[in-house]
């Protein structure tokens, strides 16, 4: 594909999504609003009551012409949908809020604009939902602005529920193919992980959480009872960490640390005395993680797996300081 293909692949979305959220129309979901009056309110709407933002301010989120926002502003205000104040902080710049009037006029194109994504989403299986979302996400972080960092915390940390054992094995064999090249050995053992976490489950030991942002999954990590291989016998006292994932777009985020220190948390809480985990040395990432969060390197093994020569490495964190 020349790049003049990549170009008319673009404007071809372009005009297949604008159509399909009908934002052509005169009104954006058959509302006195155009696109563009609709997003200001929508980030007016956002505000707390008592609070406000400069017209500059709110040039510079939504990347507006001054002239054109001025002139737009004019005229919601002209409307009664947009008030403005002076600020008691600074008596030079004058605050824009919504109105009463703009707050219950916003609701319904608000609750419109919901029902519309719901109606898109509805059409779609849940795994195409997540894919759709996943592409989003993608989209998003490719197209950002190249200096902009992602905001540290912009998650969410839930328990697992049904399904998710199915994606946490799914994106440990792509993700892992791919940046690793492991065949699919590794994803079999994934699976039989996952397995053994939702049969043995015990909630007053063990812990999964999935890190999620706007519906869509981040990462994950299990926190289970440590067993003896061979015989599957609990080791008394000590704790397993496994399946530690994040998503290339979440890198960055703070959010490895984020999973890693809440399975020391549970783990102090549940009694456990030590974390025991598994890796690859050629997991660099992952093993800075866990060098950071005070785990040391206790053995390390050569074998040949997943495709490639290999080296295990067993890694433990003494909880006795943590107590």
């Amino acid at each position: 594909m020349d790049n003049a293909d990549r170009i008319e692949a673009v404007r071809r979305f372009n005009r297949f999504y604008t159509r399909r959220l009908g934002v052509l129309n005169e009104g954006l979901l058959d509302s006195p609003f155009s696109l563009t009056e609709a997003r200001v309110l929508w980030e007016l709407s956002r505000l707390e009551e008592e609070g406000g933002i400069t017209a500059s301010e709110l040039g510079r989120t939504l990347d507006l012409n001054a002239g054109y926002l001025s002139r737009l502003l004019k005229s919601l205000k002209e409307r009664e949908l947009v008030a403005s104040t002076r600020s008691a902080a600074d008596g030079r710049q004058w605050l824009l809020q919504l109105s009463p009037v703009g707050r219950a006029a916003f609701a319904p194109l608000d609750q419109r604009s919901q029902q519309q994504a719901d109606a898109l989403l509805a059409r779609l299986s849940d795994t195409q939902q997540v894919a759709l979302l996943q592409a989003f996400q993608q989209v998003q972080a490719l197209l950002d602005e190249p200096q902009a960092k992602p905001a540290r915390g912009g998650f969410i940390l839930r328990p697992h529920r049904p399904g998710d054992m199915g994606w946490v094995v799914s994106r440990h064999g792509s993700l892992y193919a791919r940046e690793y090249q492991f065949d699919q050995s590794f994803e079999a053992l994934v699976a039989r992980i996952a397995a053994d976490f939702l049969d043995r489950f015990d909630a007053r030991r063990e812990a999964c959480w999935m890190a999620e942002r706007d519906g869509v999954n981040l990462g994950c990590v299990c926190l289970v009872q440590a067993r003896d291989e061979a015989s599957a016998q609990p080791i008394e006292g000590t704790a397993q960490l496994r399946l530690l994932l994040v998503e290339p777009a979440a890198r960055g985020l703070g959010l490895g640390e984020r999973l890693v220190a809440e399975c020391t948390r549970f783990a102090v809480e549940a009694g456990y005395r030590r974390i025991r985990l598994w890796t690859n040395r050629q997991l660099g990432a992952a093993r800075h993680l866990y060098a950071k969060a005070g785990y040391r390197l206790v053995a390390s093994e050569p074998f040949t797996g997943f495709g490639h020569e290999q080296v295990a490495e067993t890694w433990e964190l003494d909880l006795a300081a943590h107590l």
